[in-house]
């Protein structure tokens, strides 16, 4: 906590500006952060999910429920977010809830700390275990990790007190990092008004603005077929595998040249989404035939 009184009487009113900015926005978007089971895209589940949801005019709606994943939570996961089997025994498992939040996010851009690498790749991964259809392909994805990483460099707890100018009271709950992450992304857009960023091949622009468009572009930085970023797009906008032994080889290609690939990677331990980007290239392939 601040000890200095002029400076967190400066903090609380930075903090009141922070929320009167009024985001740009032609649809909802969500800011949302997960406590899981582990971070393995592919295995891991939810335990615990909040949404911020900010809509055009400005209104705004949170909600946080605990889920049972169905799986034992693993100690060392518990000592992180302090969330135990006991805690989450009578909840409602995500397949549960599975309809009634795809229709809450329905239309909605995605936003979080992290979140393109992972907690939007696992909450997919629920929606396909839970055979509820959550379309992606027409969302953006704001990753606030990515703008603070390009922009600054550090983690949740060290950007909000570099933004904010406070420390997180309970961090590591799902409700109290989301709150932060968006008052670090309304931070940002003030911060970075007109300032000028270089990329790494030397080409110059203001990425950070109001528009969640231009965000989409600056925050996604690898461009992943799949989330997982096991299939990516290479500089011709082509799929390449970006593992294993064909790295950086088309899918296309492989598949074509090496058949069983497509089994293999099938069986194997691969997010589902993975799997269903691979089979849409597959099919692809065979309708253009």
């Amino acid at each position: 906590m601040l000890t200095n009184p002029i400076r967190s009487v400066y903090s609380l009113f930075k903090t009141i500006d922070l929320f009167m900015i009024q985001l740009n926005l032609t649809r909802p978007i969500a800011f949302f952060d997960l406590e899981t089971t582990g971070v393995n895209i592919a295995s891991d589940r939810i335990i615990e999910l909040s949404i911020l949801k900010v809509m055009p005019d400005g209104n705004k709606e949170i909600k946080t429920k605990r889920i049972n994943p169905t799986i034992p939570i693993p100690p060392q996961s518990s000592e992180i977010h302090g969330i135990y089997d006991n805690d989450v025994a009578n909840e409602p498992t995500f397949r549960g809830i599975a309809k009634s939040l795809a229709e809450f996010l329905k239309n909605c851009d995605l936003a979080g700390y992290n979140s393109n690498k992972f907690d939007i790749p696992i909450l997919v991964e629920e929606f396909i275990r839970a055979e509820v259809d959550f379309d992606i392909k027409n969302r953006r994805f704001i990753d606030v990790q990515n703008i603070f990483h390009q922009m600054e460099q550090r983690t949740l707890k060290a950007a909000y007190k570099f933004y904010c100018g406070k420390e997180i009271i309970n961090a590591h709950s799902a409700q109290a990092d989301i709150e932060a992450t968006y008052e670090v992304f309304l931070a940002q857009l003030e911060r970075y008004d007109n300032v000028e960023f270089e990329d790494k091949k030397g080409v110059k622009s203001i990425p950070v603005k109001n528009d969640i468009k231009a965000l989409h572009d600056f925050t996604n930085i690898h461009k992943n077929a799949d989330l997982a970023g096991r299939i990516v797009y290479n500089e011709q906008g082509v799929e390449v595998f970006n593992f294993g032994k064909h790295i950086g080889k088309p899918v296309e290609q492989v598949l074509k040249d090496e058949p069983s690939y497509y089994a293999w990677m099938m069986n194997g331990d691969f997010p589902l989404y993975t799997k269903r980007v691979l089979t849409d290239i597959k099919l692809r392939m065979a309708f253009n035939r």
